[in-house]
This record gives structure tokens, sequence and C-alpha cells, in this order.
């Protein structure tokens, strides 16, 4: 074989874009999670089921998806926070089942505070991306924080100030998946991401 006879093949990728499943389920999951932290209904089962499986599963599946296209912080950001919700709620559930202790005080403040810390990182790599992406990192970052805040000193109104700042950190993250959906479907910007 002569140097002339080596070719160079390069697959075109013509899969879908992932990223607005990840959004979506991250999205939807954080509004219904931090509804019940505003006080506006309890921690239940639905929020549990919405954690395990789209929150959870479908962000670790999309991580996956994006690890195939090549997207190093798609596939960190996805997988990571589809696993914090598997983790999540095995922390509410196992206790209650008996498997295990709850958590300690400390425990959870120290559980909040290092996602909040994982976020930040990941938040100062949006400000390479879009605008909307650096709205959903910039108050899931500060959410962490003020839900470790608030489990550290016990004070309801932080957590309830958290699950309304969680609230618009959940649709900023739809906002965004929506955005992605309808601007490719009708390829142009019907919904600015900046």
């Amino acid at each position: 074989m002569t140097r002339e006879d080596v070719q160079t093949v390069q697959t075109l990728d013509t899969s879908a874009n992932p990223a607005p499943l990840g959004l979506l389920a991250f999205g939807m999951t954080t509004v219904l999670l931090n509804m019940a932290n505003a006080g506006l209904f309890p921690l239940g089962s639905m929020i549990l089921a919405m954690g395990l499986f789209y929150g959870g599963l479908a962000q670790i599946f999309v991580g996956w998806m994006e690890w195939k296209k090549g997207n190093t912080f798609g596939t960190v950001a996805f997988t990571s926070y589809g696993l914090f919700w598997e983790t999540f709620v095995f922390l509410i559930v196992l206790p209650k089942l008996g498997w295990i202790d709850p958590a300690a005080k400390g425990g959870m403040v120290a559980y909040l505070f290092m996602w909040g810390l994982f976020t930040f990182v990941l938040w100062i790599a949006t400000l390479k991306h879009n605008r909307a992406l650096q709205v959903v990192f910039f108050t899931l970052f500060i959410l962490f924080w003020l839900l470790a805040l608030g489990e550290y000193t016990g004070n309801t109104a932080i957590t309830r100030l958290a699950g309304w700042e969680g609230i618009l950190c959940g649709l900023s993250a739809m906002y965004l998946a929506f955005a992605q959906v309808l601007n490719e479907t009708f390829g142009r910007e019907v919904l600015p991401i900046g």
C-alpha cells in the first residue's frame, strides 16, 4: 500500500440534538420540586417519580447521547444532574424504607453546597455559550446555595425563597429547550437564546 492509497473517512453525525430532552427533564422536575420548596404543596410521590425517571434517567441517557456527539460539557452536565436526581430521591426514600439512616443535618448542607460548587464551575464554562444557558446555570448555583443555607439555618423563609428562585431556574431551562426545538424545527430564530 502506498501513501496515496490511504483515505481519510469522516462520519457525519445526523442524529438529533439530545439537549432539549435533557433541559426539559431538568427544568420540569426542578420547577415541580421547587413548587414544594416554595410551600405550594408538599414533597410527595409525584416529585419523587419525576426525579427518579424524568429528571434522573432521562438526563443520564441524554448525557450518554452528548458523549456520542463529542460534547464534553453536555456529557458532564446532563449525566451529573441526572445522577443528582437519583441520589436526591434515594436520600428521601431509603430512610423512609428503613434501609439507611437519614442524612445528618450537616450532611445535607454539605451535599447541597457541593452541588452548588460544581454548578458554579459549570456556570463559568457557560460563559463560552449562549446567554440562555448562562441564566440556567447561574440560577442553579444560587438555588443550591440558598437551599444549603436554608438547611444550615433551619430558616424556612430562605427555603421558600429558594423555591421561588428554583422555579425561575427550571423555567429558564424549559425556555432554552423550547427555543432549541422551535428554532431547529422552523429553521430560524423563533425564540432568542443570545
